[in-house]
């Protein structure tokens, strides 16, 4: 059976001047237009397409793929505006309808946005929307504090980067977090670090293990003693500081702070911290 919006293996049922004719179960029969057609192709063969709609809201099918299908999400640039919406590019020859309803705010051609594909229910068609919120969880449902996942970085606030992940669900990368250059519409492998008790998603590009953590107690370490023993530098310093002088979160300062006061090395003053010369 022949998804919408999806890539399908179909049969060929015949093969005309116009293009061959796939059996697309409950969507009827679906053309694939002569110019898309493998030389190879016979009637009975099967083939993989992507199956949309024309321009007559006709099921059609390409061997093209597109950027985004139906469930995902994809950064997508704006290339026209009309009464109806903005269009976007989606490597396809139709392109796709972010109506104005589906907007946060109006777009211009030219810009980009990151938008979540379904199939409208009233029209049938496939459509954008930039309404992220409408249409995926903004609380966790299955995933675990060090799971690594796919994020679509999405927009931002005050409190960090808003993240797409799995094209399921929306977290937040923290700004105390960010420990590399993030930009909207890059997409990479991320890390949970923690669900807040709400259901929250928070994020981290990288999760410290133990060897990552020794290595940062030993550069600590070197740093107290170039520096007469001391650091003004405390499990109370703001993030920024923390991030600025070793490029970690306050979480991971902290972890290795605490490696180290329990192994005696050092002593966590309120206002600093001391090489622990008493051993």
């Amino acid at each position: 059976m022949a998804d919408l919006g999806q890539m399908n293996r179909l049969t060929v049922l015949r093969v005309l001047d116009i293009g061959a004719i796939l059996d697309g179960n409950k969507l009827g029969d679906i053309l694939l237009p002569a110019r898309q057609m493998p030389d190879t192709l016979r009637e009975g063969s099967e083939l993989d397409v992507f199956v949309y709609l024309d321009s007559e809201d006709q099921p059609i099918a390409t061997t093209a793929q597109p950027k985004v299908m139906v469930g995902q999400c994809a950064y997508l640039k704006v290339v026209d505006v009309n009464p109806v919406g903005a269009f976007m590019d989606w490597g396809l020859p139709k392109d796709l309808l972010l109506p104005y309803a589906e907007q946060a705010k109006k777009l211009q051609p030219g810009m980009h946005k990151v938008v979540y594909v379904y199939v409208d229910r009233a029209s049938s068609r496939i459509t954008a929307s930039a309404r992220l919120d409408k249409h995926l969880h903004e609380e966790n449902r299955h995933f675990v504090p060090g799971q690594a996942v796919d994020v679509l970085f999405c927009g931002h606030s005050d409190l960090g980067y808003k993240g797409v992940i799995n094209n399921t669900h929306l977290g937040l990368l923290h700004h105390s977090d960010v420990m590399q250059p993030v930009r909207i519409g890059q997409r990479t492998t991320a890390y949970i670090k923690s669900i807040h008790p709400s259901g929250k998603i928070n994020l981290a590009l990288h999760l410290p293990n133990k060897k990552q953590l020794g290595e940062l107690a030993e550069q600590i370490l070197a740093d107290l003693e170039a520096n007469g023993g001391e650091s003004l530098l405390t499990d109370r310093s703001s993030p920024e500081d923390i991030k600025r002088k070793w490029q970690v979160s306050k979480g991971s300062y902290k972890k290795a702070l605490g490696a180290l006061y329990k192994n005696r090395k050092i002593i966590i003053l309120p206002d600093r911290i001391q090489l622990n010369d008493s051993d």
